[in-house]
């Protein structure tokens, strides 16, 4: 090197590896956590998220979409993500497809019986607390799956619903207010 000529300067670190990068285990994703151990860590809470969400009859589908998705996008996924509120968020997106596509869809006459999912379900579906919960405004049914079923905090509930923590803390209050009224009449005939 002569002396009149300075040094390339480094280029600065990239802060989300590229898309085939390897972690030192050489595993791709989050952490180099393989997909599997994701599953099997947040799989049942997914199935919670997506039961409150679109119902027992189409939470099965929206969670393997959910988990499709995700192992799609799971190698770009940054190491410090939080994996449960990642897949939350993609089991919302796919839910919301699900009820557009069944507010355009014809309604069936005749529902089959469900089937229990490895013990996910409870074995005696309570009809009248889903009639409650299916009756809530989305937003109060979203803020109730997403706090109550997925434990989230209000913020990311809020991030979820497009609205802030404070109106995802309210719709949640209003929601369980609303299922407590509603079920009520049970214990008091």
């Amino acid at each position: 090197m002569t002396s009149g000529t300075a040094p390339p300067s480094p280029r600065p670190p990239s802060p989300r590896p590229p898309l085939g990068h390897r972690s030192p285990g050489g595993r791709r994703g989050a952490g180099a956590v393989p997909f599997e151990r994701v599953v099997a860590d947040h799989g049942t809470v997914v199935l919670r998220v997506c039961r409150a969400m679109v119902g027992p009859h189409d939470a099965e589908d929206v969670w393997a979409d959910t988990f499709l998705a995700a192992l799609a996008a799971y190698p770009r996924l940054r190491p410090d993500s939080n994996l449960r509120a990642w897949l939350i968020t993609i089991a919302h997106h796919k839910a919301v497809d699900r009820l557009r596509a069944a507010a355009r869809a014809p309604l069936t006459v005749d529902p089959l019986p469900e089937a229990a999912a490895d013990g996910a379900e409870p074995a005696d579906p309570d009809p009248e607390l889903w009639a409650a919960v299916v009756a809530l405004p989305p937003k109060q049914r979203g803020a109730v799956a997403y706090h109550y079923v997925a434990d989230l905090p209000y913020a990311e509930v809020g991030e979820l619903l497009g609205t802030t923590a404070a109106a995802a803390r309210r719709s949640a209050a209003d929601g369980i207010a609303s299922l407590r009224v509603a079920l009520a009449s049970r214990s008091h005939p």
